[in-house]
């Protein structure tokens, strides 16, 4: 089972992704982004942590294909957004050419795309949906909007099913 959850911010898309692994006994959770030093990052984590079983186990990192790939419990990865910032963050890309920061984010989803279709564990990845969002008219904006749409995208494509979420609700697609 690979399912892509997406929805706007505070959709509740997160909580739905837990739901469909709330049967399993261990699930790596798995907090993809920034990894900052930051206070509301931890209080992100910190809330997610509080609300699921205290067997699942959490793993902070940018590094999601690699967690995937040496998982031995299902995996819910959340959320695509953050690690698309942390992904170009890592490679100090912001103020790169367009092209030059889609071709390291193309290699990074590589990865990650062939780890997910590589694992026969249940694999629950959350995203943000772009097209519901307004996105200021800069340029970081509009590449982390293009980017995260190509992610998003592709991402659907290697999963089984794809489940909108809006306002709590879900809509399986």
């Amino acid at each position: 089972m690979r399912v892509l959850v997406t929805g706007g911010v505070r959709s509740g898309k997160s909580r739905h992704a837990e739901s469909l692994l709330a049967d399993a006994p261990t699930v790596t959770y798995v907090a993809a982004g920034p990894v900052y030093d930051d206070a509301d990052w931890a209080a992100r984590i910190a809330a997610h942590r509080a609300r699921r079983p205290a067997t699942w186990s959490t793993a902070e990192t940018r590094d999601v294909a690699g967690v995937i790939a040496a998982a031995d419990a299902p995996v819910l990865v959340d959320c695509l957004g953050t690690w698309l910032t942390g992904v170009i963050d890592d490679a100090a890309l912001w103020d790169a050419a367009v092209g030059e920061v889609e071709d390291h984010v193309r290699g990074r989803l590589d990865a990650l795309l062939a780890a997910l279709t590589g694992t026969a564990l249940p694999v629950v990845l959350v995203t943000n949906e772009v097209g519901l969002g307004v996105v200021p008219e800069h340029r970081s904006a509009r590449l982390f909007r293009d980017l995260l749409g190509a992610i998003n995208q592709r991402v659907a494509a290697a999963c089984d099913e794809v489940h909108l979420v809006v306002a709590g609700r879900v809509l399986r697609l």
